[in-house]
Formats: C-alpha cells, sequence, structure tokens
C-alpha cells in the first residue's frame, strides 16, 4: 500500500501543506525579479490578435447544474481583476496575482473543482475556464508560456459542443498552481474579458499587427479499448506559425501529447472514434 502524503493524513493537514505551499510561492516570488503585470487601462489595443469564446453552462456527466450556475458568479466575480490588463514588454501575467484568493468572504460560490483527477466541489470553483480561454488565446500570439499545469491524465467529461482539441485545458489552485506566461516581445499585450448569458468571451489585442500568425491542429486522435474493458484517449497538440506576408510555414512544433484514461462511460463516444493504433 502506498505511504500517505502528509496532506492525506487528517483533515486539517491538507489546509496546513496549502498554507506551506502558498508561502513558498510568496516566498519565490519576492526574490525572483519577475515584474508582474499590475496596469489596466479602458482603452483598447488596436489589433486584435485571437477572439475566442467558452460555453459557461455545460452538460458535464452527472455535474450538479448547480455548479454550473454557481461557477457563472465565480466568473463574474473575477473578471474585472483581469479585463483590460496590459502586459508590457518584460512583464510576466500571473493570474492568481490578479484574481487573489477566491474565498467565500468575497462572495464566491461552491463550484465545480478537480481534486486527486476527480470531479469535486469547492469554493471558487470554475476558475479553470477562465485560465483554458486565457491559455487558447495565449497560444495564438508570441507570448511564452511560463507556468501551465494540465489534466492530462484523465479524461473527465465527454465531449460537449467542444472547440479546442481535448488537452488545450489548464489547472490551477491558488496560488502554486499557477497560469503564467512573458512578454518578450517590443510591444505592449492587452486582454479583454467579458461575461455574457451564454459565454465567457475574450480577446487578446496589441499596439501593431504581427509579422506571424499562429494555428494549433491536432493529430493522432483516437481512443483505444484495452483487454480489460478500460479506454484510453490519445492526440498530439501542435502549433504552427507561419510568415503572413509569404504565407510560409516557419515552424510547427508540437506543444503536447495526451494519452488519458478516459472515466466516464465509454457508450458516449462515436464507434468510429475507436482506433487501434498500428
Amino acid at each position: 500500500m502506498p505511504r500517505k502524503l502528509f496532506c492525506e493524513l487528517f483533515p486539517a493537514a491538507y489546509r496546513i501543506s496549502s498554507a506551506k505551499e502558498i508561502l513558498l510561492r510568496n516566498c519565490r516570488d519576492l526574490f525572483s525579479g519577475s515584474k508582474f503585470a499590475r496596469t489596466k487601462s479602458e482603452t483598447l489595443l488596436p489589433t486584435v490578435v485571437c477572439r475566442h469564446s467558452s460555453l459557461v453552462r455545460r452538460t458535464l456527466g452527472d455535474v450538479d447544474p448547480v455548479l454550473q450556475e454557481n461557477k457563472a458568479e465565480n466568473l463574474r466575480l473575477a473578471l474585472p481583476h483581469v479585463s483590460g490588463i496590459l502586459i508590457r514588454p518584460g512583464e510576466t501575467f500571473s493570474f492568481w496575482k490578479l484574481v487573489g484568493n477566491c474565498t467565500a468572504k468575497k462572495g464566491y460560490r461552491e463550484g465545480l473543482v478537480i481534486k486527486s483527477g476527480m470531479p469535486d466541489r469547492g469554493i471558487g470553483g470554475g476558475m479553470c475556464q477562465f485560465t483554458n480561454l486565457i491559455h487558447w488565446m495565449v497560444l495564438h500570439s508570441p507570448l511564452v508560456i511560463t507556468e501551465h499545469h494540465h489534466h492530462n491524465g484523465v479524461d473527465l467529461f465527454p465531449d460537449f459542443g467542444r472547440k479546442v482539441p481535448f488537452g488545450c485545458g489548464t489547472s490551477i489552485l491558488y496560488n502554486y498552481r499557477d497560469y503564467r506566461f512573458y512578454n518578450p516581445t517590443n510591444q505592449t499585450f492587452q486582454l479583454v474579458i467579458r461575461l455574457d448569458e451564454r459565454d465567457l468571451c475574450g480577446e487578446l489585442r496589441c499596439e501593431k499587427p504581427l509579422p506571424e500568425s499562429y494555428h494549433i491542429h491536432e493529430e493522432e486522435a483516437w481512443f483505444e479499448r484495452k483487454p480489460d474493458g478500460t479506454v484510453f484517449r490519445h492526440n498530439k497538440i501542435f502549433r504552427r506559425t507561419v510568415d503572413k506576408r509569404t504565407g510560409c510555414t516557419l515552424s510547427d512544433e508540437l506543444l503536447l501529447e495526451n494519452y488519458s484514461h478516459v472515466l466516464y462511460d465509454s457508450a458516449l463516444i462515436s464507434p468510429e472514434k475507436f482506433h487501434s493504433p498500428e
């Protein structure tokens, strides 16, 4: 039997471990020399690099729909802390530096979270959708992702209105599992986020048009059923960089290869999506 981690020994142990990790992250940031983006502007930068939206209330297996409503409220509370943020040359964007701890005292509600690879409930649940949106837009830019965690070991929910390839999501936990990116360019970028009745909508903007465009594509996407009946999902995610002037491909970079255990009923997967690799 595997030895339990300290955080698993008794209920208060998790809170102690979490407090320790938060303190360690704050100490590392204090001495890191990083300059974090803090300035916001209501004036929009002129060039749209990428637009994206994601459905807020989704069908996620047996997840309580109340958690979806609570997520919408949590997103509404967090949104003003991020929308309009300017990421100047040499600055680092940190989601948690801007949003802070999502506590009940601040009005955050119990929403869907992922704990130990499984769906659970937690105050402030739903913030992953916020960073998922940001991550997708950043992938379409020259900004450099410096911290990204994801749930690539498991496939928790069947596809429902999926707009992006499986595995492009993020995993965050205040404040030691953050989503961060760095601006290595000579111009300022800006995130603009809004929430309507249906979608969380975002724009990544900058001061002048970029010389390259970025395209995310998926290859080798299939499901595989093992002899014991378990099902796994596989895909590879690439980013192609194209010179806008010539149309030539400058690079086609493998970002991630997923091989994830499917935890929902495989009857929800179309038979034609199953494939055994040669």
